[in-house]
């Protein structure tokens, strides 16, 4: 299989897909596209010509088949790799573990706007302004923040779950997030940041953001090109 990515140090979508195969141990090829949403752009155009979302990340099976979108990609691999348990095996579990899927998927737009993924950056006074003068922010941070610590709590751990699975996966760019903007998160929290930041995958994912030294302007509301 093959998968299309985006930078390393901003694509949280393509974290999100990347993250659960590497750590997964599924094996796969990894292409990796320099992030351009002009319509004539490199980026759009391998990307449309593969399927039409024209955005990472971008499965391609073994036979040519795509699937787009990381929630789409996640349920594919769960199916095709039933030996891997990326759901958990209690039914009740797998539907508090999609639901919270979901929520990451269409929610927390303002954490996601105001603090963009830069693995490579450090921005706590960014962040700082982003919890407090930003109630939207906020409030996401509490949601996050009570997720985190009430699933921990019920699956004992260390993970959401129990094991590293899709949940872990989706919500690894936050980890990212709460490390780059130093947001303000409970001490539950935090030491599940720490963790996923501790596996070896996520590892090699953020060595390799910060060795791409790719300033990509679209990507940088905080800081200008030295």
């Amino acid at each position: 299989m093959q998968l299309y990515i985006g930078n390393k140090n901003y694509s949280s979508w393509s974290l999100r897909a990347w993250l659960l195969m590497r750590q997964a141990g599924i094996e796969f090829t990894e292409k990796r596209l320099r992030l351009d949403w002009n319509d004539d752009s490199p980026f759009k155009r391998t990307l449309l010509a593969l399927a039409p979302s024209g955005r990472v990340p971008l499965l391609v099976d073994d036979e040519g088949f795509a699937v787009w979108d990381s929630l789409a990609i996640a349920e594919t691999l769960a199916e095709l790799h039933p030996d891997k348990r990326l759901w958990p095996a209690d039914r009740r579990q797998r539907a508090r573990a999609r639901s919270l899927c979901a929520e990451m998927h269409s929610g927390f737009a303002a954490l996601r706007n105001r603090c963009p993924m830069n693995i490579e950056a450090s921005l706590p006074e960014v962040g700082a302004r982003c919890a407090t003068e930003w109630p939207d922010v906020a409030a996401d941070l509490r949601r996050i923040d009570a997720m985190w610590s009430e699933q921990l709590a019920a699956s004992g751990g260390p993970f959401l779950f129990g094991a590293f699975g899709i949940a872990d996966a989706y919500y690894a760019p936050v980890c990212s997030r709460v490390k780059t903007y130093g947001l303000p998160v409970g001490a539950t929290a935090k030491s599940y940041v720490e963790r996923i930041h501790a596996l070896p995958a996520m590892q090699e994912w953020c060595a390799a953001a910060r060795d791409e030294h790719d300033f990509i302007v679209e990507d940088e509301p905080y800081r200008q090109q030295a």
